[in-house]
């Protein structure tokens, strides 16, 4: 088992997510947090934003990883968006991005938020997973893919 396995929520991973712009997915993620977690959903944009300001969460190959800390989150929350169009990131190899991972941690969140980052990076490195990711069938399919891969 992996780190995001037991916090990825079914609900929280949607496949061809529409959206217009990097601002407007954190305006999106934001609705998505309140709802299914209850933190503000300006306070999930505003952290999100911040963070992509100090430098873009865009790994490359169509993948980013937005990140923030939320004040009046009692643990941490993730969401899984595999985009109907690719949005422009600023990513450093200059591609748009289709797969999006946005973590969220509590503000006094410990090395544990840093982990879930790295074993992140670790599966979208790999470029098999990220094809099995871009041609899953529906969110359950994406759902089961993230939670059963193994670092």
């Amino acid at each position: 088992m992996n780190l995001i396995t037991p916090l990825l929520k079914p609900a929280n991973v949607l496949a061809d997510f529409e959206t217009t712009s990097k601002k407007r997915l954190f305006e999106q993620a934001g609705q998505l947090f309140q709802a299914s977690h209850g933190v503000s959903g300006t306070e999930v944009f505003d952290s999100l934003f911040s963070r992509e300001k100090l430098g873009s969460t865009a790994l490359g190959y169509g993948i980013a990883i937005p990140h923030g800390r939320i004040k009046h989150l009692s643990e941490t929350a993730c969401a899984f968006l595999r985009l109907k169009s690719p949005a422009e990131f600023d990513a450093p190899d200059r591609q748009p991005v289709d797969l999006v991972f946005i973590l969220l941690a509590p503000a006094a969140a410990t090395d544990v938020h840093l982990q879930i980052l790295g074993e992140l990076a670790a599966m979208f490195s790999d470029d098999g997973f990220r094809g099995k990711l871009r041609v899953a069938a529906d969110a359950a399919e994406l759902h089961r893919l993230i939670t059963e891969w193994t670092p």
